[in-house]
């Protein structure tokens, strides 16, 4: 099921960014690069059945490797060290960090052919949309 993610995903829209990083405690600096960053989204999985994402932008990379279901620790591109599992929950990829007493969640669907990363941080929530590319 996590198949029709693989592939490598350009944003497109992004809307309250700033708000979503504002909850996560990130700096004034931060927030600034993260707005600018115009990032790629490469899925792909091996055939152990471990998935890689990558973030690729002009600004900074970052790559996590994980299996369903299987807690790992994170490092987020703002430099958060999170514990993090990632589920297959009615078709979307969902990832829930946590660190330091907090959570967030990142929902990835697949809508119209496009990919929809929600990021939801209490009552906070950002929508990142990105398309396919050929």
């Amino acid at each position: 099921m996590v198949e029709q993610f693989v592939g490598t995903w350009k944003i497109t829209s992004s809307e309250h960014f700033d708000d979503y990083m504002k909850a996560l405690g990130a700096s004034f600096a931060i927030r600034q690069m993260g707005n600018m960053a115009k990032p790629s989204l490469i899925v792909s999985v091996d055939d152990q059945g471990v998935i890689t994402m990558k973030s690729q932008s002009t600004l900074k990379n970052t790559e996590i490797k994980f299996k369903l279901q299987e807690e790992f620790d994170e490092t987020t591109a703002d430099d958060r060290k999170t514990k993090t599992v990632m589920t297959l929950e009615n078709g979307k990829l969902v990832q829930k960090q946590s660190w330091d007493g907090k959570n967030t969640t990142i929902e990835r669907s697949l809508e119209d052919g496009k990919l929809i990363a929600r990021c939801i941080m209490g009552d906070v929530v950002a929508v990142r949309t990105y398309v396919k590319e050929s």
